[in-house]
């Protein structure tokens, strides 16, 4: 591999890594002004003021916001997410299932979604104008039209309480049969890949349409090669850039994006896990998933950013 993209993609590990630096700041930041007291939410309202300072003073929350947020980096860096206040659970042992099971749901939507997508757009462009592009593209802008609670209660309405197909509620747990489990997440699965399989399309469609303008592909067409051999043959892999882009921004929001699908389905994932303890205001925990959320989005899109650099056939092959 050549310096130029070595050099690039330390330039982007770096800038990511200063990027999650940055949101860790926000993230401790915005927890701190939430309103109302910890203390006075975990040991309620008919506490003494003496317990309410006892606790405060036990868990540091009179320490400088500083000194907090150093203490807080450092045990997150040493693998330390914390304790939550309203179980006193180890957060990183209560994560740890939640984080497979939300990643178990968005692997799967990702699995149809994707290729579906590629699919599709590959279809739009090769009848482009036509009554395949035209309705593919409309049921994309429908699709892209209608929130992700909607499309979720539309699924929940038909094929759970209608139909009686699939359960209502996505109930997962440990040692739960394979079968048993895809049945479970098929309607929160599904409202996924059709909140990103649109987007996925619409842009894998314009990048291959932007590639067909290109001087390469005339000289095919007089060739004689078939419409779908240029575009599968030319357009595509030169395309492929910015298309990786859009599948790693739509993957990022499979997991990131998955709070409302699975509050929706009471689907014990990282989402469903967070809306919980904002609830009871418990900080380490919205700190912690915070930052693992923001970990995830922005470790995959430097993934696309990498991709695209190893794509781009300028830095593959320097003069």
């Amino acid at each position: 591999m050549s310096n130029p993209i070595l050099k690039l993609i330390a330039q982007r590990i770096a800038l990511g890594l200063l990027l999650l630096l940055a949101v860790s700041v926000l993230i401790f930041a915005g927890t701190q002004i939430l309103p109302g007291d910890v203390a006075q939410s975990i040991l309620g309202q008919s506490a003494t003021p003496q317990a309410l300072a006892n606790l405060r003073e036990s868990l540091g929350l009179n320490d400088p916001a500083y000194v907090r947020y150093f203490r807080w980096l450092g045990g997150v860096l040493s693998g330390d997410l914390g304790t939550a206040l309203s179980s006193r659970q180890d957060i990183a042992a209560a994560i740890g299932g939640r984080l497979k099971n939300t990643l178990f749901l968005a692997f799967w939507a990702a699995i149809v979604s994707v290729p579906l997508a590629i699919l599709l757009g590959l279809l739009a462009v090769r009848y482009r104008n036509g009554f395949i592009d035209k309705a593919i593209s409309g049921l994309a802008l429908a699709s892209t039209s209608l929130p992700e609670f909607f499309v979720g209660y539309l699924l929940v309405y038909f094929f759970a309480v209608k139909w009686q197909i699939f359960p209502g509620i996505s109930t997962v747990y440990d040692g739960m049969p394979f079968l048993e489990r895809m049945k479970a997440i098929a309607l929160p699965a599904t409202a996924l890949t059709l909140v990103v399989l649109a987007h996925m399309m619409r842009m894998t469609r314009a990048a291959i349409l932007n590639v067909m303008q290109s001087a390469y592909i005339e000289t095919a067409e007089l060739k004689g090669l078939s419409p779908f051999d240029i575009i599968r043959k030319h357009a595509f892999p030169n395309a492929i850039a910015p298309i990786i882009n859009v599948v790693m921004l739509n993957l990022a929001f499979l997991i990131v994006g998955v709070v409302v699908i699975e509050v929706i389905f009471v689907y014990p994932g990282m989402g469903q896990y967070l809306v919980d303890h904002v609830a009871k205001r418990d900080v380490p925990v919205v700190q912690a998933v915070g930052l693992i959320f923001a970990a995830v989005y922005i470790g995959l899109n430097m993934v696309a950013d990498i991709a695209a650099i190893v794509a781009n056939p300028r830095l593959r092959h320097p003069k």
